[in-house]
């Protein structure tokens, strides 16, 4: 079985408050990348437990500590469910806020659900996401959801980018999520989130932030480059997805070839909605 563990991109992210748990309460937007993907391939083996294979993009973890077993281990836990070889082909880039680890954990939850016909319930998949981390659920729908709580609460979110194009930069530098939220300073914004991506996207810039884009900005300077290149390119609305560190802005190239072309030079992730 062959599935394809799309990222998504972070329309607004607002840290509300501190927890008493130690998490965060947060509201976002998270939206569907689906041309930017990894591949995650599993079958089933005689042998018990899971062989696991990492192709492509270097992953900074050990294979054992990787969320595609970590999601295997919770099914077995769970649902008896046994025997596999996994093999990912790591294409999202990793440490961007993308949520390509946690798109690779949900896509063995859903795959070992499919591949052993367990029949789980949506509210079933996405208690298993869940408890994988804060992303995790979100690609159990894998459609436009305002997030909230951890980011586990979901609501769909109707939203239409359609006509515009998507481009994703990835500095070098990477933003932990240790870093990304203990520099964070937790507000409630007079308007709701939903209330401002309401608006047309050319009156975003400057209405819908990311917390994290003050702080992570100061320390490293190459984001904040990356998201001024976009808005120069002509962005229509230009942010760092979830805690960076990438960013991506939103175009409407009209068939402008020519700014495509420039656009295409760069960033190598480019991609119609």
């Amino acid at each position: 079985m062959i599935l394809k563990a799309n990222c998504k991109i972070n329309l607004g992210l607002d840290v509300l408050r501190r927890r008493a748990d130690g998490f965060h309460d947060l509201e976002t937007v998270m939206v569907p990348v689906e041309g930017l993907y990894d591949v995650v391939e599993l079958r089933r083996t005689a042998e018990p437990g899971a062989a696991f294979r990492s192709e492509g993009l270097a992953v900074d973890c050990r294979d054992e500590d990787n969320l595609c077993l970590k999601a295997f281990r919770l099914m077995r836990d769970r649902y008896g469910v046994d025997g596999v070889e996994i093999r990912l082909d790591k294409r999202v880039p990793f440490g961007a806020g993308l949520g390509g680890g946690s798109s690779d954990a949900t896509a063995v939850v859903v795959g070992l659900d499919r591949l052993f016909e367990l029949h789980l319930s949506e509210a079933e998949l996405i208690d298993c996401a869940a408890a994988l981390g804060s992303d995790t659920a979100f690609f159990v729908r894998n459609t436009p959801q305002l997030c909230s709580g951890r980011g586990e609460r979901m609501t769909p979110f109707a939203l239409d980018l359609g006509g515009l194009t998507l481009a994703i930069v990835k500095p070098d530098e990477g933003v932990s999520t240790r870093e990304a939220y203990a520099g964070v300073r937790p507000r409630v914004p007079e308007v709701p989130l939903s209330e401002r991506l309401r608006r047309p996207v050319a009156e975003w810039q400057g209405r819908v932030g990311n917390d994290f884009e003050p702080h992570i900005f100061a320390a490293h300077p190459a984001i904040r480059q990356a998201r001024d290149r976009l808005l120069a390119a002509g962005a229509l609305y230009a942010a760092m997805s979830g805690s960076g560190s990438a960013v991506f802005g939103l175009f409407n190239l009209r068939g402008d070839n020519a700014k495509g072309e420039r656009l295409r030079a760069l960033s190598p992730y480019v991609f119609d909605l």
